[in-house]
């Protein structure tokens, strides 16, 4: 991108995922200058601050951005906005505590904010994608985990360390039999997220004899999204899956109403691609459940920024927040 049309001041977004870590230099106006990604999983916490300071530094100075850079923010499952810290992240590859903003702080030079991914996700969402306009909503991040983002006439919703709005971990019945990985039973994340979608499709594969294009997989190639692609294709299983998880959200988007009372609920993330196949039973089922105050009176809506840029903008918006 040209920088005589960018915008200053920058910032660096980090969305720091149990899979990936995506990383963008972004002006004022949430242009992204330079952008890039590599797998999180890495032999220790110290291993990938290092690889992930030398991208930045490697990024900034291609972009001729040097000494122009104001912070960093990044988003992090189990984030405590307050400490700059990771606390009992069960997505991460590495053990807690983490001190990640001390420890990219010491690298770079720079300040770091540190925040939950979930909720930078909503930040990016409100300032740039479908959110836009509103003042009370709810962002569901579903990939490896299931994360939250809650907006309340127009603030961010994070409680005394960042934490509040963990709506990945409340249970319901539906899920009653599923461990998840916080040591709970029962968490919307064990139905919902890339590798509950997984466990879904494992069940019914044991469970019934039916044809199914995903038996002709071996199991280590089974995904979230070779049963999206599968559905989308037709397959009934496949269809039955994604129609099982939408109506489990649907359920848990009900009891969200009942607290947060939002105009509306996006989904964002990679599980969320499958658009249709997930919101269709997803309304049908909150329509069903909801309280009367809330039926008919909140949208369902996808992610209005591509792929995973909300998270990458809503994290290089955290150096303008207080919290």
């Amino acid at each position: 991108m040209d920088t005589e049309s960018l915008y200053p001041p920058f910032t660096v977004g980090v969305d720091l995922g149990g899979t990936t870590t995506a990383f963008a230099i972004v002006d004022s106006v949430g242009h992204i200058v330079r952008r890039g990604v590599f797998p999180t999983e890495t032999p220790t916490v110290k291993v990938w601050a290092d690889r992930l300071s030398r991208e930045i530094e490697a990024m900034v100075a291609e972009a001729g951005l040097d000494d122009q850079i104001d912070g960093v923010g990044i988003g992090a499952p189990c984030a405590n906005a307050v400490t700059g810290c990771i606390e009992a992240a069960t997505d991460l590859p590495w053990p807690s505590p983490i001190p990640l903003s001390q420890m990219l702080e010491s690298r770079l030079g720079l300040h770091v904010t540190v925040s939950n991914d979930a909720n930078a996700a909503a930040i990016g969402e409100m300032t740039y994608g479908a959110a836009a306009g509103l003042r009370n909503f709810i962002v569901l991040t579903l990939g490896t985990g299931v994360g939250s983002g809650i907006v309340c006439d127009g603030h961010l919703l994070t409680g005394a360390r960042g934490f509040a709005g963990e709506l990945g971990h409340v249970t319901f019945p539906f899920a009653a039999d599923r461990q998840c990985g916080c040591g709970r039973k029962g968490c919307l994340q064990t139905v919902a997220s890339a590798k509950g979608i997984l466990e879904t499709t494992l069940r019914m594969l044991e469970s019934s004899d039916r044809p199914s294009s995903l038996r002709d997989l071996p199991v280590g190639e089974l995904s979230a999204k070779t049963v999206d692609i599968a559905a989308r294709r037709g397959d009934a299983l496949a269809r039955e899956v994604y129609d099982f998880t939408g109506r489990c959200l649907g359920q848990a988007a009900a009891e969200f109403a009942s607290f947060a009372d939002p105009e509306a609920i996006i989904l964002f993330g990679g599980v969320a691609r499958a658009g249709d196949l997930l919101l269709d039973p997803m309304r049908e089922a909150f329509s069903a459940s909801a309280l009367h105050l809330y039926r008919d009176r909140v949208r369902f809506l996808l992610s209005g920024v591509r792929d995973s840029d909300a998270a990458i903008l809503g994290a290089a918006s955290l150096p303008y927040i207080k919290y």
